[in-house]
């Protein structure tokens, strides 16, 4: 207990233990006599990262200013002053304090604070309110912080929702409901950002030969597993960076980026036209279509525009399926002469 002489006659002496100095002051040391620390607040201790007693007050804490006090006595004449400290652990997080000597020689009592460190030591340290006292003002700025806090990381929490609403939205305008690959706005998004890009590319226009008969003589269900099939093949046969589209019934869009060569080109359709001449199982029946493929290069044009392309890829393609189908046939201009794409008129 620290005895509290009376103020006057007939007052009665007042006991303070060290819980009760640790409810009204969380961030005190006690020192005895000789200059050791008694008792430490909770919350200084927390900060000083473990128990302090016994230890003397220069081992615990550096006084900064006025200027150095290298024993209590110098300590005490220091007596409501304004201090400024550390702790020796813990030199980068300047505190203030003030020193009170104890009746009667006992020793002396420095209750300490953050000040501006508040902020600092409230993340540092993990502190909350209960490591204040409830009249620090301390309490109400830390109150506004972490009221401030909460707003700030419900209004993220809100920005990030939307944030994914909108760009689940806009993916889900952008894909073909039955396959899940991208579709006519997806395949034009990509073109615009390619062409803006100056990355170069191909573009392999994909219509499926015989998937008429399919729909017509195993029905539309049939027709619907089929094309879901076909769009996992396009798929395989494409790679990440790529782009595989389905813009009509059975007519598909593979944008190959930054692959201009023809005979790679020719080489992954006529791959693709075997993997789709497979039968394809719906249930128990066996589907059978085929593919008959258009091919052009971004590299024909400078710069390249999306829908000539498209253009050309659909004169190659059916110059596919005038020559038999099931085959693939890169544009060309000898075939463009004979078989000019009809574009759309300027500002149409």
């Amino acid at each position: 207990m620290i005895p509290i002489p009376d103020s006057g006659p007939g007052t009665a002496a007042i006991g303070l233990g060290g819980a009760a100095l640790d409810r009204l002051m969380p961030m005190h040391l006690w020192l005895g006599p000789d200059g050791r620390v008694r008792h430490a607040g909770p919350t200084l201790t927390r900060l000083a990262g473990g128990a302090v007693q016994g230890l003397p007050f220069g081992a615990v804490m550096t006084l900064r200013r006025p200027h150095p006090a290298p024993d209590l006595g110098a300590l005490l004449q220091l007596e409501g002053a304004s201090l400024k400290l550390v702790l020796t652990g813990v030199p980068d997080l300047p505190l203030k304090g003030v020193v009170v000597a104890l009746p009667e020689g006992a020793g002396a009592l420095v209750d300490l604070s953050l000040g501006i460190s508040l902020i600092e030591a409230v993340g540092r340290f993990d502190l909350t309110l209960r490591d204040f006292a409830p009249t620090d003002l301390a309490v109400e700025l830390l109150y506004l912080t972490e009221a401030k806090a909460a707003v700030a990381d419900e209004l993220k929490r809100l920005a990030l929702r939307l944030n994914g609403a909108r760009a689940s939205a806009e993916a889900e305008a952008a894909t073909d409901t039955l396959t899940g690959l991208a579709n006519r706005r997806g395949l034009d998004a990509t073109l615009a950002r390619m062409v803006r890009d100056r990355s170069p590319f191909a573009l392999m226009h994909v219509d499926l030969d015989h998937f008429k008969a399919v729909n017509d003589t195993h029905g539309h269900a049939a027709g619907d597993a089929v094309l879901r099939q076909v769009a996992v093949v396009l798929r395989s046969q494409s790679r990440g960076r790529d782009l595989v589209a389905r813009i009509g019934g059975d007519e598909f869009v593979i944008v190959f980026d930054e692959m201009v060569d023809p005979a790679q080109l020719r080489q992954i359709a006529r791959r693709l036209i075997t993997r789709l001449e497979r039968p394809i199982l719906v249930g128990d029946v066996p589907c059978r279509i085929s593919a008959s493929i258009g091919i052009t290069l971004s590299t024909r044009h400078d710069p390249p525009d999306p829908d000539r392309l498209l253009q050309e890829a659909d004169v190659a393609l059916y110059e596919s399926k005038r020559r038999g189908r099931a085959r693939a046939t890169l544009v060309s201009d000898r075939l463009l002469a004979v078989n000019p794409p009809v574009l759309p008129a300027a500002g149409a």
